[in-house]
């Protein structure tokens, strides 16, 4: 493929054998998660509807990826990554059981949905912290950028097939197969990941957790590049959050049981086509300047997504803000990556995923108390309003993430 083309050279596959084994992984998993991410709000949406209730379980969910990415940090910093992979890996599958046995009990339990969802929040963290700190030694510093476009597309490619997937089957048998396929597929993922060799993390000096957690916390607060960085990723994730709304929304357009799946694959779409064009993006001359205007473009989609007059025309703006957050994460990932020293990698990719996972809680916990005093309607466009004018604020005030050049490197064929 031309090394210029703005399509995504996919080499890494062929020529990173562990890299690969990842990918498939990954894919398996994300499809896996995609049933799990429409079966749980609408369970929930049916036992109580409310979307109060939708949004405190994503909430919960979030609050215990925050621990254990902050935990998994730590960890991953210290302890062979390959194993914490696999521990997690292993561990949300058995949440997973759970679910699936819960909702085939005759009164499924809500309590129990939110317990579980702590529960596997809080390992699939560990296991996601691991991954990032392991990407750079599994594909080389110089093919962040491609590993992480490949990546993206993986993952978002996934999360438009499962959640379609995910509403034909709950039209179709309930949610106890969703969970059941998840789980089954989470155990699938363990058969490529036993393939990797192991990755050990970089020497430490002999600290204690805390300490080292604060290091890490303190090198990110005195970053402006950096901490900038994991700012506009909290937003980005907050702006996502406009999820918990998709089931109320549905009824708003009168859409069927199995076109709730088309919202939640809307945003991964357009976030696939932003992944699989983004060839020339390695070579951007201003990342922090791209990064500030996508992100702010999609604060203006999620102000207009719930305002259309139908569901076709919201799945397009959701599209929108799937591509232009995946610009922006794309970014983030890549200098995230390539300007924190390794010895921080798992603390920094912990505590910048936490961000996200922080303001997904969140923006889902405001979402939802907003319903109680408006429509979901207004409630997804005030937000999305809100957003927009602190972007202008960060887009104003991130005076070094706005000028900042990335030094050239040598393209990866």
């Amino acid at each position: 493929m031309n090394r210029h083309s703005m399509l995504l050279n996919l080499s890494l596959l062929r020529t990173h054998p562990d890299f690969r084994a990842v990918f498939i992984a990954r894919f398996i998993s994300i499809l896996s998660l995609g049933l799990l991410g429409v079966a749980i709000p609408v369970q929930i949406q049916t036992l109580t509807g409310s979307a109060l209730q939708v949004g405190l379980a994503v909430t919960l969910t979030g609050s215990a990826m925050f621990v254990g990415l902050m935990t998994g940090g730590v960890l991953a910093d210290r302890h062979e990554r390959k194993r914490l992979i696999l521990l997690a890996r292993s561990t949300c599958g058995l949440g997973f059981i759970g679910l699936c046995i819960n909702a085939a009990l005759p009164t499924p339990s809500l309590a129990a949905i939110y317990l579980l969802g702590i529960w596997d929040g809080f390992f699939g963290a560990l296991g996601v912290t691991a991954l990032l700190a392991a990407t750079p030694a599994l594909v080389g510093r110089d093919n962040l950028m491609q590993a992480g476009a490949i990546t993206m597309l993986t993952v978002r490619l996934g999360s438009v097939i499962s959640p379609v997937v995910g509403g034909l089957l709950l039209a179709w048998g309930g949610v106890v197969w969703n969970y059941g396929l998840a789980a089954f597929g989470t155990f699938i993922t363990l058969i490529p990941l036993l393939r990797l060799p192991q990755l050990a993390p970089p020497p430490q000096p002999r600290e204690h957790p805390l300490r080292a957690l604060w290091a890490g916390l303190r090198f990110l607060l005195h970053s402006p590049l950096i901490g900038g960085i994991a700012l506009l990723g909290a937003l980005l994730t907050m702006a996502s959050a406009v999820r918990v709304l998709y089931p109320a929304l549905a009824n708003h357009w009168q859409m069927s049981a199995s076109h709730i799946g088309l919202l939640y694959a809307a945003l991964p779409l357009g976030a696939a086509l932003g992944a699989l064009t983004s060839g020339n993006l390695a070579r951007c001359a201003r990342p922090g300047a791209v990064m500030l205007a996508t992100t702010l473009g999609s604060f203006i989609a999620v102000g207009l997504f719930s305002l259309m007059p139908n569901g076709a025309l919201g799945m397009l703006c959701l599209v929108m803000v799937g591509w232009l957050s995946a610009i922006s994460s794309l970014l983030q990932y890549t200098l995230i990556q390539t300007q924190t020293p390794e010895a921080m990698l798992g603390r920094i990719n912990g505590l910048w995923t936490a961000q996200n996972v922080t303001g997904d809680a969140i923006g889902a916990a405001l979402l939802g108390s907003m319903t109680v005093v408006m429509t979901p309607v207004y409630a997804a466009s005030t937000g999305g309003l809100v957003l927009t004018l602190v972007g202008i604020v960060l887009l104003i005030v991130l005076v070094e993430l706005r000028r900042f050049r990335q030094p050239e490197t040598p393209t990866a064929q």
